[in-house]
């Protein structure tokens, strides 16, 4: 078969048996998650009744990613990436369990100093915010929130190591299609989680009102779902691939950073993504959106939570049976400037039917950035350096995910959901343009199949590849200036 048949063959990454496992246990492991992401955020609201305590789980999320993305992304770059997916597993599964002990016994959780004064704090914080009617008394919120910390500190491993790995599993020619796929997979998942954690909770609202037992099955169920990952990778052989053999010194932890600062496309995309979800994130605020807006409850907090998903399903399944497309940097800032104007009228919207419709075009416009973003990175990055640069990649997600959320709960205390979610829409518009003024290389990057393929000339006939040789030549100088101080030799296969 011609490498023009492979490329444009909408199934060829799911030919191969590794990816297809990885597949199903990406499956279990985000259903897990988001089950768990939509109980974390409806029980510390229901316990709390504080938009500034929604805010302050995102970052207990976000402040360990922020603090070790570049130390995991060297850790990626230097073990075996699988072993090390492996164990990031039974950690994520272990903080999701303990969730559920924590929440079964809470009443037996004893009022320490710290925890009292931690409370005491919160208090003081929501008043500042202008929250006199939330209330900070349980020693079960500052336990959660410590949870939620960890579970970040575990989770600033998992995303890099996750998108170094994939790679490994398919073809160079099949990769932005195996993106597409798993994009796909991942947000069916979380379709699922959120519609199956709301529909457990409701239902266990309206059988047992004043217990806690639904919190702590779904949480056990996050844990399986985990546990279910683990098992699918298990069998899976990696192909081989080179990694850095040098020292852990403090150059090697930042090469990474190095790297992507030489790279003006991968610098210019990641800014946007952190900008952009930075100020276009309403996904905190849907718990206060369910309750005292949509008056929905639990139920409907999990439709709320699903609707991005089915719209980012929907578009990766669109694009996973086209070809690359062409016009990749323009399509991104659309996707990007899109996602602000359908946060726009979330914000805007009282009508329950009106607001799934607008998160479906969130969602949507959300995952065309995100296959771009990520198919873009992964290839523009040396095999020895996939691990650092995704940390960076995931810092910049993270931070804009879990300070976006911090962000959105403080200005939501301060000036009300609706203005919050608004002016976070508007923003997100304005920093498209200011990518789009600031680094004319994203505007003007061409077709993603003349990356995959990595042409060793620019001489095709494409447009497309003609606009994306200076992308070429900018990874092509990182990789030289990385494999001048760092030669790669070392291989591990599995």
């Amino acid at each position: 078969m011609s490498v023009a048949a492979i490329k444009f063959n909408p199934y060829c990454a799911l030919r191969v048996p590794g990816f297809r496992a990885y597949l199903g246990g990406n499956v279990l492991a985000t259903v897990g998650m988001q089950m768990l992401a939509v109980t974390v955020g409806w029980e510390l609201y229901q316990t709390t009744n504080s938009a500034t305590a929604l805010g302050l789980a995102g970052l207990c999320h976000v402040l360990p990613i922020l603090l070790l993305a570049i130390p995991a992304g060297r850790l990626v770059d230097h073990f075996h990436r699988k072993i090390l997916l492996l164990i990031d597993q039974l950690l994520l599964a272990f903080s999701a369990a303990a969730l559920g002990c924590a929440t079964v016994f809470q009443d037996r959780i004893p009022d320490l100093p710290i925890l009292h004064a931690t409370n005491q704090t919160l208090g003081s914080l929501a008043v500042f915010f202008h929250e006199p009617q939330a209330h900070f008394t349980s020693p079960y919120v500052p336990v959660m929130l410590a949870l939620l910390f960890f579970n970040g500190v575990v989770r600033s491993v998992n995303q890099p190591v996750k998108q170094a790995l994939l790679p490994q599993l398919v073809p160079t020619r099949s990769f932005s299609n195996a993106v597409a796929w798993n994009t796909t997979v991942v947000e069916s998942s979380t379709i699922v989680g959120p519609a199956l954690a709301g529909t457990l909770l409701a239902a266990a609202q309206w059988r047992y009102p004043e217990s806690s037992a639904a919190y702590a099955l779904v949480y056990f169920l996050a844990a399986a779902g985990q546990l279910g990952q683990w098992v699918f990778l298990l069998p899976v052989r990696v192909a081989p691939v080179a990694l850095a053999p040098e020292a852990f010194t403090l150059s090697s932890f930042f090469s990474g950073v190095g790297f992507v600062w030489r790279t003006q496309v991968i610098l210019g995309v990641i800014t946007l993504d952190l900008f952009g979800v930075l100020f276009g994130g309403a996904t905190a605020l849907l718990p206060m959106y369910a309750k005292d807006i949509l008056h929905c409850g639990p139920a409907g907090l999990g439709w709320l939570r699903a609707a991005p998903a089915i719209g980012a399903c929907a578009i990766a399944l669109v694009l996973a049976h086209r070809p690359p497309m062409l016009n990749a940097g323009r399509t991104l800032l659309l996707a990007v400037a899109g996602f602000g104007v359908a946060t726009i009228a979330f914000g805007l919207s009282q009508n329950f039917y009106l607001s799934l419709g607008c998160l479906f075009f969130v969602g949507g416009c959300d995952n065309t950035s995100v296959i771009i973003r990520q198919t873009l990175v992964q290839v523009l990055a040396p095999d020895a350096m996939r691990g650092r640069v995704s940390a960076v990649k995931s810092l910049f997600s993270s931070a804009s995910n879990g300070l976006g959320s911090l962000e959105s709960g403080l200005t939501a205390a301060l000036f009300g959901p609706v203005l919050s979610v608004v002016g976070g829409g508007v923003g997100t518009i304005l920093v498209v343009l200011g990518v789009a003024a600031y680094w004319p290389q994203v505007r003007r990057f061409g077709a993603l199949h003349v990356e995959t393929e990595r042409p060793s000339a620019p001489a095709e006939s494409s447009p497309g590849n003609l606009i994306a040789m200076p992308a070429l030549r900018e990874r092509d100088a990182g990789v030289s200036a990385y494999s001048k101080s760092s030669p790669v030799t070392k291989r591990a296969g599995f």
